[in-house]
């Protein structure tokens, strides 16, 4: 039985899991965003969490363990700098994990795992282009019922004749 344990085995041994979580994360912090399966997101966000914690202590020895996980001075630098500024007044939840539809090849259920921060800027951008788009395709058919029962009115009595 699997009483209280808490990783998931991901079908790998434990050498090719933390490598292979380590290696994500170091993408993750790098780009901001990755696109995995739903379990190996789950693990590699509560990783990252654990990362983004050690890097709000800023003690050395947090930086001495990040470093020893990650191997990346350049991202190391990243995390220690950027990331723990965005999330300082943040008391968890740095990384969110969303559903992003099936591989085609195997059909496994895939997910996209951010960080929250960078989340939040861009869904602001984007709402802002979607509430335009929005109004803009409303008027679009606003326009084209009106011309069209115009449009309608003018054959018909062509039509006729």
């Amino acid at each position: 039985m699997r009483h209280r344990k808490a990783t998931v085995k991901l079908n790998m041994t434990s050498s090719h899991r933390k490598a292979m979580i380590s290696n994500m994360i170091r993408s993750l912090f790098e780009t901001g965003k990755i696109r995995t399966t739903v379990r190996r997101a789950r693990e590699a966000g509560r990783a990252a969490e654990k990362m983004i914690t050690l890097a709000k202590k800023n003690t050395l020895a947090s930086r001495r363990d990040a470093k020893s996980f990650i191997r990346c001075d350049k991202t190391v630098k990243k995390l220690f700098s950027e990331i723990r500024e965005r999330n300082e007044k943040r008391n968890g939840g740095y990384t969110r994990v969303l559903r992003a539809g099936y591989r085609v090849g195997d059909g496994s259920p895939q997910a996209v795992l951010e960080l929250v921060e960078k989340i939040t800027k861009d869904v602001k951008e984007e709402t802002k282009t979607i509430k335009d788009k929005i109004k803009d395709f409303k008027k679009k058919q606003d326009e084209t019922k009106t011309t069209k029962g115009k449009d309608d009115k003018k054959e018909a009595p062509a039509a006729k004749k």
